[in-house]
């Protein structure tokens, strides 16, 4: 049993490793940018996609909260 794990732990680790990129020098600098553009749209089209759509359905959220109070707030009568 204890040999099966030494077996297996030995094809994990002598897998091929691929090197990384270190991207964070060109992220630095694109964020640190004076450009007039908030931080959270310096990151580009994605970005700017995930703030429309974090706006529209924090919108939609409030007006939904707002109509149902109202709706609590007066209840219809019975006939």
């Amino acid at each position: 049993r204890f040999r099966h794990f030494q077996v297996s732990r030995r094809q994990i680790s002598s897998t091929v490793r691929r090197q990384l990129v270190n991207k964070v020098p060109d992220k630095q600098k694109l964020f640190q940018e004076s450009n007039g553009m908030p931080v959270h749209l310096k990151g580009g089209v994605g970005d700017a996609v995930l703030y429309r759509a974090t706006m529209g359905l924090t919108v939609l959220g409030t007006a939904y909260v707002i109509y149902e109070l109202v709706k609590a707030a007066l209840p219809q009568k019975k006939d």
